[in-house]
């Protein structure tokens, strides 16, 4: 072991290494400080730096002098200045696959949010629909509804879903913590076995599920239970313990886009009638 140590000390394979590691940090500190005030701060250090590797190789004595001073000013500045989203990196950087197995995870806020108003909507029978979208985009179904970009709430959701707002027909599409769209429409399932009793939204759920990895959940107007549909698959009565847990699945999963099972299928059970059946004078949701 030793002498392959040594034989490693002397070769370029060390060099390469070495700089691999240096990029793949500085490219994921750059990924971290993305899109915010730290960017600026961020690319003028390592313009400096760069300034200061020409300075060396040239032997510019005094330049290179000036600018290892300046670099620590804003080294000091940057800690100073940028506190919060250093801080905030650190958190993310705790939270990544290889580490997050030595430290407690604790639940995100948008899990109890939302938990919270689909126990709103199934308390005051409001239809809902609430898709979480993952690796897959849905970029084309967010342009059928209207943008919202907003921080999720309890609250909001309800309030999206009350009728008569305009927003209340039609699917709301979650990105990470992002109520990102609200009004929008789904397509409804190809598969010519579904039960007769399955409503619009069921439905709804089902096709987009059928052509894309994300989770949804229903909240049915009439019998007031709730579903969760993913890879074309439904799951119905779900008590709210459960959907909590199925929710803070799909967000610790979300990272990696780990593949999710449900269980076995349980699609068109005829105790549960859908909404037209139920209220035939009143039209199914358009989803």
């Amino acid at each position: 072991m030793a002498e392959l140590l040594q034989s490693l000390r002397g070769s370029y394979l060390l060099d390469v290494l070495d700089i691999l590691l240096v990029a793949a940090l500085f490219y994921r500190l750059y990924l971290i400080v993305r899109g915010t005030r730290a960017t600026e701060m961020f690319v003028g250090l390592a313009i400096l730096f760069g300034f200061s590797i020409v300075a060396q190789s040239l032997g510019l004595l005094l330049l290179n002098r000036i600018i290892v001073s300046l670099q620590t000013v804003w080294l000091i500045a940057f800690i100073i200045i940028f506190q919060p989203e250093l801080r905030g990196a650190l958190s993310y950087l705790g939270k990544t696959r290889y580490f997050r197995y030595f430290v407690r995870e604790q639940e995100p806020t948008s899990v109890g949010e939302l938990t919270a108003a689909v126990h709103r909507l199934h308390r005051s029978g409001l239809g809902a629909i609430i898709v979480f979208e993952r690796s897959t985009g849905l970029n084309d179904h967010i342009k059928t509804g209207t943008r919202l970009d907003a921080r999720i709430s309890a609250e909001l959701i309800e309030t999206i879903f009350t009728p008569p707002t305009p927003l209340h027909d039609g699917a709301i599409i979650v990105r990470g913590e992002t109520i990102v769209a609200a009004g929008c429409i789904l397509p409804l399932s190809r598969n010519e076995h579904l039960a007769y009793t399955l409503g619009t939204r069921h439905r709804a759920a089902l096709g987009i599920t059928e052509i894309s990895d994300c989770f949804v959940v229903v909240v049915s107007e009439e019998s007031r239970q709730i579903s969760v549909a993913e890879e074309g698959r439904l799951r119905r009565r779900l008590e709210l313990d459960e959907l909590r847990a199925e929710i803070a699945r799909v967000y610790r999963a979300s990272e990696d886009f780990q593949e999710m099972d449900l269980g076995p299928a349980r699609v068109g059970d005829p105790e549960e009638p859908s909404d037209a059946r139920r209220n035939p004078s009143r039209p199914e949701s358009k989803v």
